[in-house]
């Protein structure tokens, strides 16, 4: 993680080395630590994807300085994007369905990003064939496209899971994150899996969407308010691996916003804590 002692040439080399902290709910016996992606300069993990994707497009030819970068997303890949685009020298328009957060969209312009608007009820599907035709009528063009790209989940596999992997010395036992592409969860499961075979996965989801159909449920497919993560249809959701996945949760918004607030209020007052223990414990991580 970078520190006021250091000099900097650029926001890019700000992107990753996140703290990892301990969630003051957890059990001893089973020690929980979240990641916390907000430190990233856009404050998410999206961030990480818009560095790599967009570096590795470059050094690919796929498209060049000065080229425009279209990519369809609910906000913070946008955000991602846009920081990273304008430090490579690349040109970002963004489609965002409209029933997404308004602040995100005015940040995405704030960075210089184009913001193209799509009928809510038609969700990302729609976005996503837009972001195509917009990347057809311009030179030098490129959809990055974070659904079906694997470059996605490389760019965790590649930094996210080797710093948690670094920071618990190998120790980990579980692995949740809530799924909208499922490249965050993707990429440090197939880490962690090819540690050991045995490391638990688990997608999370808000109630209402789609990814238990990935496993033969019946979804009543219902709008929800947590947003980021989530799916109306599973066919967009190229990058999930079910063979990856031991189990898929279901949150109801009401619950995560309680827990939201919960969590928020046990780090300013967290719970006193036995720290003499010495035995080595799996962990689990958010």
């Amino acid at each position: 993680m970078t520190t006021h002692a250091e000099s900097l040439s650029s926001v890019l080399e700000t992107v990753g080395e996140t703290p990892l902290v301990r969630v003051h709910d957890s059990p001893d016996e089973v020690p929980v630590y979240a990641k916390l992606e907000s430190f990233n300069p856009g404050a998410s993990i999206k961030d990480r994807i818009g560095k790599y994707m967009l570096e590795r497009m470059l050094e690919r030819g796929d498209v060049d300085e000065g080229g425009t970068v279209i990519e369809p997303t609910a906000g913070n890949t946008g955000i991602g994007i846009a920081v990273a685009a304008g430090q490579l020298g690349l040109n970002a328009v963004f489609v965002v369905p409209e029933r997404f957060s308004v602040e995100k969209q005015q940040l995405m312009r704030a960075l210089g990003a184009e913001v193209v608007n799509t009928p809510s009820k038609d969700g990302m599907e729609l976005a996503i064939e837009r972001a195509h035709e917009i990347a057809e009528e311009l030179n030098d063009a490129v959809v990055p496209q974070q659904f079906s790209n694997p470059l996605n989940a490389e760019a965790h596999y590649e930094t996210t899971a080797p710093e948690i992997d670094e920071a618990l010395d190998g120790e980990v036992g579980a692995v949740v994150a809530g799924c909208g592409t499922a490249g965050t969860l993707m990429g440090t499961a197939r880490y962690f899996r090819e540690a050991d075979a045995d490391t638990h996965v688990t997608a999370v989801e808000p109630a209402g969407s789609a990814y238990r159909e990935f496993f033969g449920e019946n979804v009543e497919r219902e709008e929800y308010k947590t947003e980021g993560i989530g799916t109306h249809d599973i066919d967009t959701n190229e990058l999930f691996e079910p063979d990856l996945v031991d189990e898929v949760q279901a949150i109801d918004d009401r619950d995560v916003h309680e827990r939201t607030r919960r969590q928020a209020r046990r780090a300013r007052h967290p719970r006193r804590r036995d720290r003499c223990s010495a035995r080595r414990r799996r962990h689990r991580v958010l």
